[in-house]
């Protein structure tokens, strides 16, 4: 379907941010007391066991010309700095885990605690969009009430116009001309 490029990622030998590296954290030297699992060295993929796979399908669309390579890019990075963060810390914090059972109900718990803290921490933001009802005369609607109105207007709205104030390409239009919707 989609041309896809895969990433693998190893928590040992790939580099991360400097920024975000604990030697405590570091699988080439951390060891478990509980199941013994550690000092991941080069090649550890092919002689240690149990191991794991986590796949992830990451997506990225910044659909701008001239930005849209290299924000992708970045993000696509970034993502990955994550994951590799992350899988580093769960390996490494293995003892803190390892043989600990809950129920759904005790996850659950677990969820909302977490996210609770974490709004207490970084607060809590509106939505950054808002949707609001402007009501218009009952002339200017082209469908039944229930449905959204479009004006019937060949005028360019207020927002569209180009502000007289303002230097401009000679090649610029002085406002932006919508097609009559009558015709």
């Amino acid at each position: 379907d989609l041309e896809r490029e895969v990433c693998f990622i190893d928590i040992a030998s790939d580099e991360i941010p400097e920024r975000y590296y604990k030697e405590s954290e570091d699988p080439k030297y951390f060891k478990s007391q509980k199941t013994g699992r550690g000092q991941l060295k080069e090649g550890w993929r092919e002689t240690h066991q149990p191991i794991m796979c986590s796949y992830k399908l990451v997506t990225v669309k910044f659909e701008v010309w001239g930005l849209q390579t290299r924000v992708e890019q970045f993000v696509h990075k970034v993502v990955r700095d994550i994951l590799l963060i992350g899988h580093r810390q769960a390996f490494a914090w293995v003892d803190e885990w390892y043989g600990e059972y809950m129920t759904m109900d005790e996850v659950r718990e677990f969820e909302r605690a977490t996210q609770e803290a974490t709004n207490k921490k970084i607060g809590i933001f509106p939505p950054a969009i808002s949707i609001s009802s402007i009501s218009m005369p009952s002339s200017t609607r082209s469908a039944p009430s229930s449905a959204p109105s479009t004006p019937l207007s060949t005028d360019a709205p207020d927002f569209l116009t180009v502000p007289k104030d303002r230097p401009r390409k000679k090649s610029a239009p002085e406002t932006l001309t919508l097609p009559d919707p009558s015709k």
